[in-house]
């Protein structure tokens, strides 16, 4: 698609934890710097570890059906308007290999396909419509580790031996056959060929997103640990909200909006 006129923004942004509340899923408290980049003609791509079932509501409920949105951590990608789910064989895939993987780290890592969707709902607080959407994978596999750190570098070094890429997003580990946002990110980027591009992320799983933008949002995040000092933070390149998820997202788009002189 070669754009007429460019694109003055196009914002890539990480759901949970940063445009989306960590605790309540909510995202009404970002709708002023939406309605902002509406205004101003700006695209929003949303870059997440949810699946296309989940990202297609939600991509209609906030009005950003017209941009592609990046699913599970990269792995997949979702066409402007699409509702029409993936094929899912890469994720089979995954399962497959995962099982393959010798019983001692199998058994200490619990993926959503090992769980029901109601137990889905249990862990991330989602309700039970939503965690069913959770469960429709098509390129990649959540999941928690229950062994120790030593265990866990030993099983990710069985997957690596078999092609899976593991990440680690605000909550879970995550299992692929590899491509990060940042490589989906990068060929959004040359499609709409934007003036500027920024990025919002919390999670070890945004970090090559954040670096890849002409300008980087860290969201503060309680619940995890501080991502580790960014390339770009030292000439302000990469910044930092003190606010939390939808509330951090909100302030950090209107002061950039009003720095870059687009309001």
């Amino acid at each position: 698609m070669s754009m007429k006129t460019p694109l003055p923004l196009l914002v890539f942004t990480d759901l949970d934890g940063t445009l989306i509340s960590h605790d309540t899923y909510e995202w009404d408290a970002a709708a002023p710097a939406l309605a902002a980049l509406r205004d101003i003609g700006a695209g929003v791509v949303l870059a997440s570890s949810k699946t296309a079932a989940e990202i297609i509501t939600l991509r209609q409920a906030l009005g950003l059906e017209r941009w592609p949105a990046i699913v599970e951590n990269g792995a997949g990608l979702l066409a402007p308007h699409s509702t029409v789910l993936p094929d899912n064989a890469a994720y089979l895939l995954v399962r497959q290999l995962l099982n393959d993987t010798p019983p001692k780290g199998r058994d200490q890592y619990r993926g959503f396909g090992d769980m029901t969707a109601a137990e889905i709902a249990e862990i991330t607080g989602l309700d039970p419509d939503a965690a069913a959407r959770a469960a429709q994978r098509a390129f990649s596999e959540p999941g928690l580790w229950s062994g120790e750190p030593s265990e866990l570098d030993e099983f990710l070094s069985e997957l690596a031996q078999k092609g899976i890429m593991a990440r680690e997003g605000g909550r879970f580990l995550t299992l692929s056959l590899g491509k990060t946002k940042a490589d989906q990110m990068a060929d959004i980027i040359a499609q709409y060929q934007p003036f500027q591009t920024v990025a919002l992320g919390d999670a070890p799983n945004d970090v090559e997103m954040l670096e890849t933008a002409d300008l980087g949002i860290i969201i503060a995040n309680p619940h995890n640990a501080p991502l580790p000092v960014l390339k770009g933070e030292a000439t302000g390149r990469i910044t930092r909200t003190t606010r939390t998820g939808p509330e951090g997202w909100n302030a950090a788009m209107l002061d950039l909006l009003a720095r870059l002189n687009l309001t």
